[in-house]
């Protein structure tokens, strides 16, 4: 059996001494380089080297896409109801019997409203899929609804060809009660084209073969394994077609706008 090396005391403290300095340095290199990032002028509540960061994943992802590339599916015995995670743009109370959905083109008219009937008369697709959330966790579900390629061909007449994105929002007459004051109850995203043309891309209405209830997006949610959950809109009350990028929501509050996979 081989000798353990021997190390005199000397030595020994020589090497810790020499450790602590190395380590002490780079705790105040990243004390300031952290001060430095907060300091630097922001963008969407976000300093702008951060946001240039962003801004590189989503170039990289965007180069990496490929509209005929399909997301793992699973057997749908492996999926479950999604856990429940945040509630914006769904504590107030809705009357799913007189839900209907707005459609507007790039400056605003609006090009249609439809119920659920009118979206449930679209070819049918189920998928079964991993819903990952930008938090760091995920899980099998499945959804069942129409593509939302198959829906945008219905305004394809009314559109221009240069359309780029497309926004949606929560129904926009929504309020409840916060601390005794009337707030707006309102969620909002926006998403790239070739996403949204994908065809698992969903607006989904049922959730494990039975409708979606209230608190994962009844009547109507975006549905797609290509996007983390902070872009697939539940309770969708409204979508316009854009050509240049819409609002939303987290993106607004420093996250990353483009939340691929």
């Amino acid at each position: 059996m081989p000798e353990k090396p021997e190390i005199s005391v000397e030595a020994y403290r020589k090497r810790s001494r020499r450790s602590l300095l190395a380590g002490g340095a780079a705790a105040v290199a990243g004390l300031f380089g952290w001060r430095w990032v907060q300091n630097q002028p922001e963008t969407d509540n976000i300093p702008n080297v951060l946001r240039k960061g962003h801004e590189f994943n989503e170039s990289l992802w965007k180069s990496l896409f490929r509209h005929d590339h399909q997301a793992r599916t699973f057997d749908r015995e492996a999926a479950s109801i999604l856990r429940l995670n945040g509630r914006i743009g769904l504590r107030s109370e809705i009357d799913l019997d007189g839900w209907q959905l707005t459609v507007k083109g790039p400056d605003g008219t609006e090009l249609g409203r439809h119920v659920l009937d009118d979206i449930k008369r679209l070819p049918y697709h189920e998928m079964t899929v991993e819903h990952k959330c930008i938090e760091g966790w995920a899980q099998i579900t499945n959804w069942g609804g129409a593509r939302f390629s198959d829906f945008m061909r219905l305004y394809e007449d009314q559109l221009p060809d240069d359309i780029s994105h497309v926004y949606m929002q929560t129904p926009d007459d929504q309020y409840y009660l916060r601390n005794g004051n009337r707030t707006r109850d309102h969620y909002y995203t926006s998403c790239d084209i070739e996403t949204m043309l994908h065809n698992q891309t969903l607006l989904a209405y049922n959730n494990l073969g039975e409708p979606i209830d209230e608190l994962h997006g009844a009547p109507l949610r975006l549905a797609t394994p290509l996007k983390y959950g902070i872009k697939q809109l539940k309770r969708i009350g409204e979508i316009q077609f854009l050509t240049e990028t819409g609002g939303d929501y987290w993106g607004e509050r420093g996250y990353d706008w483009y939340a691929g996979l």
